[in-house]
């Protein structure tokens, strides 16, 4: 399973927490996927999902759910440090410009507070590309606020930035939510 869908899936797990909260409760029991209540308790507000996700996802109904076969993979863990991984690819520039080549639609975004690949490292290597701009930079807005700032290129790709947004999708569940759902469904940002 790619690993988007996941990071799709964890994204509607924050924005379903957050709504519990928004529905009144002061602490999350329930998350869809999940049979019964959950093994820890979750404060609503700032929700630190990493924590606390490596239940959910090895969660046996969750796996389920997903579609995990069984023996294929051991229990997910956010980030495996211990990974042995080939360094291999040098660029993955080749990679984006065969998917565009081949009609295929991407979106890439980033956290305007994102430390660990600030979104301006993320343009300087959209510039690399070379792709012409068919929409200049201008803001996305949710309800008349600004949400973030984004670009579109001949190639099919969208760039965005998330208005206080980190490196992960948690910082900001419901902007990102949304510019996905616009995106996916083919509307502007």
């Amino acid at each position: 399973m790619g690993s988007w869908i996941l990071k799709s899936l964890l994204l509607k797990l924050l924005v379903v927490s957050i709504q519990n909260h928004a529905d009144g409760g002061s602490i999350v029991r329930y998350l869809p996927g999940f049979e019964g209540p959950l093994p820890f308790q979750i404060e609503t507000g700032y929700i630190p999902l990493h924590l606390h996700i490596k239940y959910w996802a090895n969660n046996e109904s969750v796996r389920r759910a997903l579609k995990v076969v069984k023996g294929t993979t051991g229990k997910w863990k956010r980030c495996d440090y211990n990974m042995r991984c080939p360094h291999d690819i040098i660029s993955s520039i080749p990679y984006h410009v065969n998917n565009s080549i081949k009609g295929y639609r991407s979106l890439i975004f980033s956290g305007d507070h994102d430390m660990t690949i600030p979104y301006v490292a993320t343009q300087a290597w959209i510039r690399s590309l070379n792709y012409s701009i068919t929409e200049k930079w201008r803001p996305w807005m949710i309800l008349d606020k600004v949400a973030g700032y984004t670009k579109t290129y001949a190639n099919k790709m969208t760039f965005a930035t998330v208005k206080g947004g980190g490196h992960t999708l948690e910082y900001k569940p419901e902007e990102n939510s949304i510019m996905f759902k616009r995106w996916i469904s083919g509307q502007p940002l």
